[in-house]
């Protein structure tokens, strides 16, 4: 199995429930460890390994005088790999925190979305959402924008249409853009 088929495996299998909740806005999601914890079945089942890196980026003078973090979210066999990134403006401004809670803050905002950058995670919808429990098949997500994009860079990478079909409603026009 290639490293493209096993990514496609994990994001067609992928399950985790948004669990937390924010109490300030009021809604529900999945942590950057909630996703982690999700994928480790897949680590022994398909003999690859989930690796997050960052790295704080320097700035040009002028350009923004906020620190940014890129993080790189990476599955691999040992062989090959794919890798998808987030970048993450850190708020130094941000009031009651001290500057470790607010580095930690941005760290933990782009290691949750370069894996669902890696993993095809829409986080408008949960996927307990559409899940009807037997009652019926549950209903693919719609693709937006943010989803399209990710879905095009993955088939750019090899990644199989099919992976997507089966997450996502494609229209004709959506696959004409994807396979474009």
């Amino acid at each position: 199995m290639t490293i493209n088929e096993k990514l496609s495996k994990i994001q067609v299998e992928f399950k985790s429930k948004k669990s937390r909740f924010n109490s300030f806005g009021k809604y529900n999601f999945r942590s950057a460890e909630d996703i982690l914890e999700a994928t480790k079945p897949f680590l022994k089942e398909l003999n690859v390994t989930i690796t997050v890196n960052e790295e704080l980026l320097t700035m040009k003078p002028g350009s923004c005088d906020q620190p940014v973090l890129k993080t790189v979210a990476t599955v691999s066999d040992g062989k090959d790999s794919i890798s998808a990134t987030a970048i993450v403006g850190v708020d130094t401004e941000q009031k009651g925190m001290q500057m470790p809670q607010r580095y930690g803050a941005a760290s933990s905002y782009g290691k949750k979305y370069a894996l669902g950058n890696l993993f095809l995670l829409d986080d408008t919808q949960d996927s307990d959402a559409t899940n009807q429990h037997g009652k019926a098949t549950a209903a693919k997500q719609k693709l937006t924008n943010e989803s399209l994009a990710k879905a095009k860079e993955y088939i750019n990478k090899g990644g199989s249409i099919d992976a997507i079909k089966a997450k996502y409603v494609v229209t004709k026009k959506h696959e004409e853009m994807l396979t474009l």
